[in-house]
């Protein structure tokens, strides 16, 4: 028997405008994906997500205006059966030109119509976003 693993930890940007929630492609991948990005080792989850979406997205949050939205978790797209993905999402405020860079190979506004084409633990977020009435169909 092997020890549980355990889940992937990733921190997420949530930007609504208009009943839209922005996403990004990375090269090679077909799925959407929020903007953030796995924690290095020591940061909180304000730096990871502020080193990660300036990396990705050219852009600087406001870190005064970092507001938590919730924790997800779900299968990880793309890993072996029983790895799980914990995704800590965050509100945010941002300044600069939204962009793509790094590993992102497109940015998009998606609405609930997208969510087939989105990963497991986003489909859980665009759900609850829906139910806040925050997400457009």
């Amino acid at each position: 028997m092997h020890p549980p693993v355990a889940p992937i930890d990733k921190i997420a940007w949530l930007h609504l405008r208009d009943g839209k929630i922005l996403s990004t492609r990375s090269h090679g991948k077909d799925r959407y994906y929020f903007p953030g990005g796995k924690r290095e080792a020591g940061e909180t989850d304000q730096q990871t997500l502020l080193r990660e979406i300036k990396e990705e997205l050219t852009v600087d949050l406001a870190p005064a205006s970092l507001d938590y939205a919730g924790t997800f978790e779900a299968p990880a797209h793309g890993h072996a059966a029983g790895i799980l993905v914990r995704m800590t999402c965050y509100y945010a405020q941002y300044t600069g030109t939204l962009q793509p860079a790094a590993e992102i190979a497109e940015v998009v506004w998606l609405t609930y119509r997208h969510r087939a084409q989105v990963s497991a633990v986003d489909q859980l977020i665009f759900d609850w976003l829906k139910e806040q009435r925050l997400l457009a169909e």
